[in-house]
């Protein structure tokens, strides 16, 4: 290659080392912009994915039934709104649960409901999540070990006794490390036998299991709470392959003993962990491209501020372009080193800006990880591309109209000028 080529590269690189303070500032938006761009994206993807795995983590196999105000959707903000305002649906019961246990491809089910109380053992008093369930709960969720003791059975479950299964969490809160089971809590004025404490399990989905109770579903519903409904009916299927005709058969059912007939009226949603994800992964992606639109505002920011300070350059390089003119230079030569000298600016930015990007991802994924979440934060190829590709993008965009403006001027402009 002739090295008449590497003429305007040359100019480009020597303009850039003279004035190093112009420089800096029109470098400092592209290295802020692309800085956020990678930032976002990486904390973007480590969400989904977090998300997702926690989803995941309950199982391919399961369907989950939940109540809903009617004529909403499950993931609308009217129903979500209805619920937070204190809108109770009481039309889901144990008795749903129980006829959806017997569908074909049903393996496990069990009717649960959530609720507060203040327990208490010796001096130590305090008040708990009680999480009542059915017997099959350690079926359908895989994720449920107990460390010493036992579930309760159907029987006690019909029989409302007085039995609990403790976190691990509220095990060490009223008993330290003596042996919990056999031992009694008090709960609503009455005794209940702690019968199995779990393994520690963690948080999953930002819910600490370990900081939970369990006791039968019938004795929290009639002796702690008083009311005669549930909020959710968890399901595991047989075969996972047969998700959307098992869904389909539990909205029919549910449809039949609701007395419903016009499916906008349903007071209850059916949702398998394949159709959650798939919702979550597409409510995350539109928020990840809404914050990804947002963010790169700072970068139009910055290829303005870098297109001002080209503009500034080429005027007061009037007299130098005129001479190079005089000399023989090309229009297109000229043209090449404004642009060359935008290019390298946004580039060299942009290479910064991942930089420090990349470190400020992994410290994240540092702080998150110390504090019990496993957010998968990580700089991908996806990003480093990203993040070039818009700096460059941001160079060629913002730094033709001055090369253009430069290229245009003539030895007679740089003499007017003198």
């Amino acid at each position: 290659m002739n090295k008449k080529h590497f003429i305007p590269l040359f100019f480009a690189i020597r303009t850039i080392r003279t004035h190093k303070a112009r420089t800096f500032l029109a470098l400092l938006g592209v290295v802020i912009g692309v800085f956020a761009v990678v930032v976002v994206t990486s904390l973007g993807e480590g969400v989904k994915g977090f998300i997702l795995g926690q989803v995941e983590s309950f199982g391919s196999d399961l369907i989950q039934v939940e109540v809903k105000i009617p004529n909403t959707t499950a993931m609308s903000s009217e129903n979500s709104t209805g619920r937070a305002q204190g809108t109770q649906i009481t039309t889901l019961t144990v008795k749903d649960g129980e006829a959806i246990k017997k569908l074909q491809n049903v393996r496990a089910v069990y009717a649960g409901t959530i609720g507060q109380e203040r327990a208490t053992y010796g001096s130590v008093g305090k008040r708990i999540s009680l999480f009542g369930t059915g017997a099959d709960v350690a079926l359908v969720d895989g994720n449920l070990k107990l460390e010493s003791g036992r579930f309760f059975t159907d029987e006690e479950d019909r029989s409302l006794a007085q039995v609990a299964v403790l976190g691990s969490e509220t095990k060490d809160t009223f008993f330290g490390t003596s042996d919990a089971v056999g031992q009694y809590i008090t709960l609503k004025g009455q005794k209940y036998r702690v019968i199995g404490v779990l393994s520690t399990r963690g948080a999953v989905a930002f819910l600490n299991f370990d900081s939970f109770t369990y006791v039968p579903v019938q004795t929290l519903q009639k002796k702690l709470l008083g009311v005669d409904y549930v909020q959710f009916v968890s399901v595991k299927m047989k075969d996972a392959s047969r998700e959307m005709e098992t869904v389909a058969d539990i909205v029919a059912l549910l449809r039949k003993r609701h007395d419903i007939d016009n499916p906008n009226k349903d007071d209850f949603s059916v949702t398998s962990t394949k159709e959650a994800q798939k919702t979550f992964s597409d409510i995350l992606g539109s928020l990840s491209i809404l914050l990804l639109a947002l963010t790169s505002i700072s970068l139009v920011v910055g290829g303005v501020g870098i297109m001002n300070v080209m503009y500034v350059s080429v005027s007061e390089r009037t007299s130098e372009i005129g001479l190079r003119k005089a000399v023989g230079a090309t229009s297109r030569s000229i043209l090449q080193q404004f642009l060359l000298e935008a290019l390298i600016i946004t580039l060299l930015g942009g290479l910064i800006g991942i930089f420090f990007g990349v470190l400020l991802t992994l410290g994240l994924g540092y702080v998150f990880a110390s504090f019990g979440f496993a957010l998968p934060l990580s700089f991908s190829w996806q990003s480093f591309l990203l993040g070039v590709g818009f700096s460059m993008a941001v160079g060629i965009i913002f730094g033709l109209a001055p090369a253009y403006r430069a290229s245009r001027l003539t030895p007679m402009d740089a003499i007017r000028r003198e």
